[in-house]
């Protein structure tokens, strides 16, 4: 329930505070007072766009404020945004001279989308324009499912099918990279098989250039190798046999004298190294293999490393592996997406057999409850002075699941006898819409829980028996629900539990719109003014008392 509401420095609007109550609210004033005012303040709890050109003294902010009782319900939604629930609840909003605004929740910052969110749950208002909610899918199977109390059922409905919108969503992204993986997958599975035929890892770069230059100058080699070996051994002339007589002339030196004794020690070794060099020298010419195959073989090796060093634009047998490992990466990825898609075409099947059967539980309680509605609307509609109108819900079979279900919903119409019966956005007339959508808004009200509601006057251009009944109508919505209403008429204000009227005077100078409650005396007097006028008779006391009974 809507308890309080604070405006501070908003268009003709000073300062306005006023408490509301339960039951049936209803604010009249002269046209022009400012009840629109008001109404466009409280738009911005509703998270409406905020204007700076609403704020009266440019250098001070502008505030509007709520104040809502609210029940344990709500709790919920307070500790998923963590949000501090009190009982009495303060919305506020905030217009910076600078135009920026801002939002709170008791006194904590929030974005737009939750405080819409939650006001939205809390405050529903409807001007006497505002049909055309009327004429949407939503709103009409709002009507039906609250009849059918499907409201939980609609819940179980969303969350799954919300789920498989999503999952649908995750396949479609799953389905194109998985095209445009396969599009380019046979000449990656090509690259990659080429790269794989090399055994790249077993292959050594610098040892195959290594060998390469062996086997490619194995000749030479070995001819150079042969001829230092014959160097070495050759008889009486050879390295060998001289440096081996050099070596024992010294050693007989080294005896004699001390001072020799070192470079002995130093010969002896070079001779010991130059005849393991010559060992190796030896083991080394018999490795020396001339081979044409082989080198044939290491040619064929070599160029086919160099042709994929090209092709991959890099120069580094560890980049050739890098690139593999990538494309067989990418390999098993379009494996895994493969995977992943059948992992999620089997949630989809399952998903859709779950909507299939709570669409149809839905389905089931609508048509029952559509001749319900039928005759709910119908009679209403007669009291508010459509004594012909004709109303009726279609419900058609739909191919894909939507919203609300695997069906379609038509709300049709007719004002007069003898016509066929039209969808309503077709049907419907501008003096019509008002009536039909306070018939509705009492059929929702009677079987949901509605938000506190304002209307603003849509019982403009009715009178006498008609506005009666809309007093009638809104009384009785006003027991399960605080209804705050906006009017011209002396019938409805009669009707309300309290009165209110928006005033607007001349303060120091300056037009002031602000709002008072009014006393059983003042709420008499207003109700005689919206009957006769600016001057106040007897016979409109008479008339005003009559309607207060």
């Amino acid at each position: 329930m809507l308890s309080r509401i604070y405006i501070k420095n908003f268009a003709l609007i000073d300062t306005l505070e006023v408490s509301l109550h339960n039951g049936l609210q209803v604010i009249t004033g002269e046209t022009g007072a400012g009840k629109s005012i008001i109404l466009g303040a409280l738009r911005l709890i509703l998270g409406e766009r905020a204007d700076v050109k609403s704020i009266s003294k440019a250098e001070e902010k502008s505030i509007v404020e709520t104040e809502f009782s609210l029940n344990n319900q709500f709790k919920k939604f307070f500790i998923e945004n963590d949000l501090d629930y009190e009982h009495q609840t303060i919305i506020r909003r905030e217009i910076l001279p600078s135009g920026k605004s801002r939002a709170f929740i008791n006194d904590v910052p929030v974005t737009l989308d939750i405080l819409r969110e939650l006001s939205s749950k809390l405050i529903d208002i409807h001007s006497q324009f505002e049909t055309s909610n009327l004429f949407t899918s939503e709103y009409q199977f709002k009507i039906i499912d609250g009849l059918s109390e499907n409201k939980t059922l609609v819940e179980d409905y969303q969350n799954d099918f919300f789920d498989f919108q999503s999952l649908k969503t995750q396949l479609k992204k799953l389905q194109t990279q998985l095209s445009e993986s396969r599009k380019e997958g046979d000449y990656k599975e090509f690259l990659l098989n080429e790269l794989e035929e090399l055994k790249l890892d077993d292959i050594h770069y610098e040892e195959l250039q290594n060998q390469l230059s062996v086997q490619e100058n194995a000749e030479m080699i070995s001819e150079n190798l042969a001829q230092v070996l014959a160097r070495f051994h050759q008889e009486e002339i050879g390295i060998l046999s001289f440096f081996n007589e050099a070596k024992n002339k010294l050693s007989k030196i080294a005896e004699v004298s001390n001072g020799f004794s070192e470079l002995d020690e130093r010969l002896e070794t070079s001779f010991v190294e130059l005849k393991d060099i010559i060992s190796e020298l030896e083991n080394e010419a018999e490795k020396i293999e001339i081979n044409p195959e082989n080198l044939a073989l290491l040619i064929e090796l070599n160029s086919r490393i160099n042709n994929l060093f090209v092709k991959h634009n890099v120069s580094d047998i560890n980049d050739l592996r890098e690139i593999r490992d990538q494309l067989s990466g990418d390999q098993k990825g379009a494996s895994e997406l493969e995977e992943n898609i059948a992992e999620i075409e089997e949630k989809i099947s399952k998903k859709e057999k779950t909507l299939q059967s709570l669409a149809e539980k839905l389905s089931k309680n609508r048509k029952k409850s559509v001749p319900v509605f039928i005759k709910k609307a119908e009679e209403l509609l007669k009291k508010l002075g459509l004594e012909k109108a004709k109303v009726d819900i279609e419900l058609q079979d739909s191919a894909d699941f939507n919203q609300f279900g695997k069906e379609n919903i038509q709300l049709l119409f007719q004002a007069n006898s003898g016509f066929p019966l039209k969808p309503i956005q077709t049907a419907i007339s501008g003096g019509e819409r008002s009536r039909v959508m306070l018939a509705v808004k009492k059929i929702i009200a009677e079987s949901d829980e509605l938000p506190t509601l304002i209307l603003d006057e849509i019982d403009t251009g009715v009178s006498g028996k008609v506005a009666e009944e809309i007093g009638n109508l809104m009384r009785e919505m006003s027991t399960d629900m605080q209804l705050i209403v906006i009017s011209h008429l002396a019938q409805v204000a009669a009707k309300g539990n309290n009165n209110y009227k928006v005033v607007k005077q001349d303060i120091s100078g300056k037009t002031q719109s602000t709002i008072i409650a009014l006393n059983d005396e003042e709420k008499l007097n207003e109700i005689a003014q919206l009957l006769s006028g600016s001057k106040i008779t007897e016979a409109a006391l008479a008339q005003a008392k009559e309607l207060i009974g």
